[in-house]
């Protein structure tokens, strides 16, 4: 992995650089790696440690949720392109990966590490605090999505006592 080019542009549109001034996003662009895989390829497995957020700069993923039982199939529960971000969670609370992630397309990302957020508490207190406060955020609106699907479900089924 070689140090991102990824351009303040490309940072600004983040949700989770959101607020940051210019100054604060030149901090972080060394701290971004740059990585390319291809159409097929795994980035992420569901189960395996991961301590990173990736950041889609081309391509597209599917989000890949593994069946809990061997009859049942694997279901793709979303796909994210160019601008989009995954591995949030891990970022914050160091499990393993809750999905998997397949590239479905050639797909160049850029990751932020864990180790590098915890690095930024300790020199840079402010931007960390905004960062968190723009993961908080993120999180909770993927949260809501995820409780209005969940709701049209339980609505569109009976539930059997």
């Amino acid at each position: 992995m070689s140090s991102c080019t990824v351009g303040n542009e490309f940072l600004c549109n983040h949700s989770l650089f959101g607020g940051l001034t210019h100054e604060e996003l030149e901090l972080l662009r060394p701290r971004l790696k740059e990585s390319r895989y291809t159409a097929g390829a795994y980035l992420l497995e569901q189960g395996e440690p991961n301590s990173s957020v990736f950041f889609i700069i081309e391509g597209s993923v599917a989000i890949i949720k593994h069946a809990l039982d061997a009859a049942d199939a694997d279901r793709e529960i979303a796909v994210l392109s160019t601008g989009d971000s995954f591995g949030e969670m891990e970022l914050i609370d160091i499990q393993p990966c809750a999905a998997s992630v397949k590239a479905l397309t050639d797909t160049t990302v850029a990751t932020f590490t864990n180790r590098d957020l915890y690095e930024l508490s300790h020199s840079h207190l402010k931007t960390y605090t905004m960062i968190i406060m723009n993961l908080a955020r993120e999180i909770s609106r993927r949260l809501r999505v995820t409780d209005e699907k969940l709701a049209a479900e339980l609505y569109r089924k009976p539930v059997k006592h």
